[in-house]
């Protein structure tokens, strides 16, 4: 054997690995990750609104020495701006769920979908 023949064969094998990886169903599992991940970032956004306000009401308090009136005061407008946040972010998603909605529909109305 040549030395080239393995390196035909490498590339050959690898155009074959590509082409089986392309026809799994990644779509279903990539949609479930993305969903996951847009959940969690959702509770990632409210808890970091919360812990923002309790810090920042702690501090506060701890430096004007009126113990817990800021740290009540900031926790909930830190949990006002993390709901406000999550909100924008559902439909920010919602938007774009709607959208690869419609452009499936308008593929299956020409005939251009399965």
């Amino acid at each position: 054997m040549s030395e080239g023949d393995p390196k035909q064969r490498l590339k050959e094998l690898e155009a074959r690995i590509a082409a089986a990886k392309g026809v799994e169903d990644k779509p279903h599992q990539e949609e479930h990750y993305s969903q996951a991940q847009q959940g969690w970032r959702m509770v990632i956004e409210m808890v970091s609104g919360l812990g923002i306000g309790f810090g920042i009401g702690y501090g506060l308090d701890a430096l004007f020495g009126t113990q817990p009136f800021l740290m009540v005061l900031f926790t909930l407008l830190g949990f006002a701006a993390g709901v406000k946040v999550m909100m924008r972010t559902a439909k920010e998603f919602q938007v774009k769920q709607l959208a690869k909605e419609a452009g499936e529909y308008e593929r299956d109305r020409h005939g251009d979908g399965s």
